[in-house]
């Protein structure tokens, strides 16, 4: 009993912070016109998703980790796992989604304007519903082994080894791949912009030395001030970047290593049960962290949150 109301009592405030952070994130885009821009449409979508996770998902997990065996019959597990597969790939792409836009953006400003448009951004995020759908319904439609009904206090995912791998790749190491490409790329782009601009400023600095001593004497001063600027910058984007992907490996690949390994090696592999959950929940924790990561670290998010617990809205 004191294991089930200390697991009730945390799973349900995670659910509870998961709920009301994404909430906060969809009503300060829209309800202030600022934030309305085609990036955050689609940090606006993962909010919505991680949403659906948190209302539709976690409560049902919730109960079976609680209960510690599955109650609510054999159609609503088909449901549940359904439900769980298509809107946490879904999160996941849309992290894709948002590497993808910022790379454009940032190797590609000047074009990339009159390109990042509304209609982009909705073609983004219907294909990470389509790619998610495609991984989730397989198993209803018989992609799966006849020992994944054998226990009716059991719900699990297809055991399927075909689907195992379809599954995970699809939704997990694909995704991870192109998010590492990707970050990285920005980085190097990030980069090349910054020191670019300390480059024209020194050659600036140059030619003021040649003419006059003492505004050459306030250039050089300008130029450290600027150098050391965009060191602070890089080191904001290595930073930014860092959270990014540490937070993403780290709920998600421990998950995603035992959903591809167990299948395979079967009962020859043992793995606790709290271990399992740990597990488990360490990924469905992710949708409580997304809105922390994209959102309340920017500036124009902190002013619309402050704005809504103000109630300046109302």
């Amino acid at each position: 009993l004191g294991y089930q109301l200390l697991t009730s009592l945390l799973l349900g405030t995670l659910i509870l912070c998961a709920v009301s952070g994404n909430a906060c994130v969809i009503a300060a885009i829209a309800l202030e016109r600022s934030l309305q821009t085609v990036a955050n449409y689609l940090i606006g979508s993962l909010a919505v998703t991680d949403l659906m996770v948190s209302v539709l998902v976690l409560p049902m997990a919730a109960l079976y980790q609680v209960l510690n065996k599955w109650t609510l019959g054999q159609v609503t597990c088909d449901i549940f796992i359904s439900l769980d597969v298509l809107t946490c790939t879904s999160s996941i792409l849309h992290l894709c989604a948002i590497a993808l836009d910022r790379y454009w953006a940032i190797t590609d400003p000047i074009d990339y304007v009159n390109k990042r448009t509304p209609r982009r951004a909705a073609a983004l995020i219907s294909l990470t519903w389509l790619i998610g759908f495609l991984i989730s319904i397989p198993p209803m439609l018989g992609w799966r082994t006849p020992e994944d009904r054998s226990d009716p206090d059991a719900c699990t995912i297809s055991k399927d080894h075909g689907y195992t791998i379809y599954s995970t790749f699809g939704a997990f190491y694909i995704p991870l791949f192109l998010m590492l490409v990707l970050y990285g790329r920005i980085f190097k782009a990030a980069r090349f912009r910054i020191r670019k601009t300390v480059k024209k400023a020194e050659k600036k600095r140059m030619a003021d030395t040649c003419l006059t001593l003492s505004p050459a004497a306030r250039n050089e001063k300008n130029t450290e001030a600027k150098r050391r600027m965009a060191l602070s910058r890089e080191r904001k984007t290595v930073k930014t970047l860092g959270i990014i992907m540490g937070t993403f490996i780290l709920c998600w690949l421990p998950f995603f290593i035992v959903a591809l390994v167990l299948p395979f090696c079967d009962s020859k592999c043992y793995m606790p049960e709290w271990l399992g959950a740990v597990i488990n929940w360490l990924g469905y924790s992710f949708s409580l962290l997304n809105p922390i990561i994209y959102a309340y670290f920017n500036k124009d998010f902190q002013s619309a949150f402050k704005k809504i617990i103000k109630c300046k809205f109302c």
